[in-house]
């Protein structure tokens, strides 16, 4: 059997990592097994839809490199998959199951409905439909439709039980006397998501559903309707719950949610897949950087944790910080350069941009830290750590700073060969050398006890910037 799974997002707005998540391991799944991968658009619920949302969907999908083999304006002229294009085939099966009295049409008024879910909450029982109009005559049906407002529900069985058979829970049970009379088409003749996501799987024939924790309650009324329609059942999967630290669930109170914001804060493509692979997946040993090529080869849904997965995001940009110092350096060089001319940061010099860059190359996690790490070249007074006034403020580190600019004269530009000759002279007079000599003196022209190579940032700096920065260290 061909491998078939779906992506099926509604375009509500932003793309939150939870839908990544969804959308990659439905890709793995497909590609591990040389199967197909379909992306259709949920949005049949108009008044949540966000103008732009699709596209920046589609886009951010292209971005993070996940590829589809069916679906709107992907890799040539499918679809459209669109649901809200579709609507005469959920009519057609809404009646369908009219006809064959799994379904009946309910109308009662929204005034009777919240009085029915007030009372409920108020005796403290479940909140659901209580079969008002489920056992109205055909007759008397047929009669009413023809003059009132009605939507169509799903006639749930009313003894026994629902079994789940999950791929990564096992078989959950669920009894039908709790099972709600689904809504399956609204009085406006739109498809709720149950019916259209039900029809449109088993039409595009997706026999596996990969899909998050939370659609586990909606899991039973599914498994009614495939029964209903007499269709084979797809074999289901639901991924554990993303959690905050404090394992609540993943929210915008403690962390960015959305892939928007990683991508804007630099955060590589291969990094965030990688990362995201691994929130409640893994190989089964140790590793934990993989391309995507690996992810493939090793994903499998029997090593998908039930448990919820904690979203650490010092572990995600220590993983981007990984792929940014093994990135082509010509592409990252280009790539750090047009974040530093967006925010005004240019010397002027490709030379020198490119020496600033790789300078701070392997003391950044994100390229949104470029700011931060290059401020050193840029601002015309350094601030100072703690650490680094420790160091400044030596007996020894006087000495070391006045002799400096006693022999910096000796030089007309001095470039990296010349602050080396300097250096060695200073050492030879002071008496000082290793980390006593050279703490000091990093400390003095960055303002940081670590950070990048002196060399790096004298040949950036030159003569007269050397020479004020070395006063500037004195005044301390």
């Amino acid at each position: 059997m061909a491998i078939r799974v779906r992506f099926a997002p509604s375009p509500t707005g932003f793309v939150h990592l939870g839908s990544l998540r969804t959308a990659l391991y439905n890709y793995l799944f497909a590609r591990h097994n040389q199967g197909k991968i379909v992306l259709r658009i949920e949005d049949t619920d108009q008044s949540r839809y966000v103008e732009g949302a699709v596209e920046n969907l589609i886009n951010i999908l292209n971005w993070a490199g996940i590829d589809f083999d069916e679906g709107p304006h992907i890799g040539g002229n499918y679809g459209p998959y669109h649901q809200s294009e579709r609507f005469d085939l959920y009519k057609k099966h809404s009646d369908s199951l009219l006809g064959e009295n799994y379904a009946y049409p309910c109308f009662c008024s929204a005034e009777r409905l919240d009085q029915l879910r007030e009372q409920q909450k108020q005796n403290e029982q479940p909140v659901m439909y209580d079969g008002h109009c489920r056992n109205i005559t055909s007759e008397e049906a047929a009669e009413r439709m023809q003059t009132e407002n009605y939507v169509v529900r799903l006639k749930t069985p009313r003894e026994g039980f629902t079994i789940v058979d999950d791929l990564i829970r096992g078989s959950v049970k669920f009894e039908n006397t709790l099972i709600d009379d689904q809504v399956l088409l609204k009085s406006d003749g739109f498809p709720t998501y149950h019916l259209a996501n039900v029809v449109d799987d088993h039409l595009m024939q997706i026999n596996h559903v990969i899909r998050g924790e939370e659609w586990i309650p909606s899991t039973p009324k599914h498994v009614i309707l495939y029964k209903a329609f007499g269709w084979q059942l797809p074999e289901f999967a639901h991924l554990p719950l993303l959690l905050n630290p404090d394992r609540s669930k993943l929210s915008k109170r403690q962390n960015d949610v959305a892939v928007e914001d990683y991508q804007q804060k630099g955060v590589l493509p291969e990094a965030l897949i990688n990362f995201v692979a691994l929130l409640g997946w893994n190989k089964g040993d140790d590793q934990e950087l993989f391309s995507k090529d690996e992810m493939i080869k090793a994903f499998t849904l029997e090593r998908v944790n039930k448990s919820g997965a904690v979203f650490d995001l010092n572990k995600l940009f220590w993983m981007n910080g990984h792929y940014i110092r093994n990135m082509n350096e010509s592409e990252y060089v280009a790539a750090a350069i047009r974040l530093l001319s967006k925010i005004g940061r240019d010397k002027g010099d490709k030379k020198t941009n490119r020496t600033i860059v790789l300078a701070v190359r392997n003391h950044i996690q994100v390229f949104d830290d470029l700011k931060q790490a290059t401020d050193l070249f840029f601002n015309e007074r350094l601030d100072y750590s703690e650490d680094a006034i420790k160091w400044i403020q030596l007996d020894s580190s006087k000495m070391i700073f006045k002799n400096m600019l006693d022999h910096i004269e000796e030089y007309s530009e001095l470039d990296i060969n010349d602050f080396k000759k300097m250096m060695k002279t200073v050492q030879h007079a002071t008496g000082i050398k290793g980390k006593e000599l050279w703490m000091p003196v990093r400390a003095a022209m960055t303002g940081l006890t670590e950070g990048p190579e002196l060399p790096a940032v004298i040949s950036v700096f030159g003569k007269h910037r050397v020479k004020q920065l070395l006063k500037q260290a004195l005044e301390l």
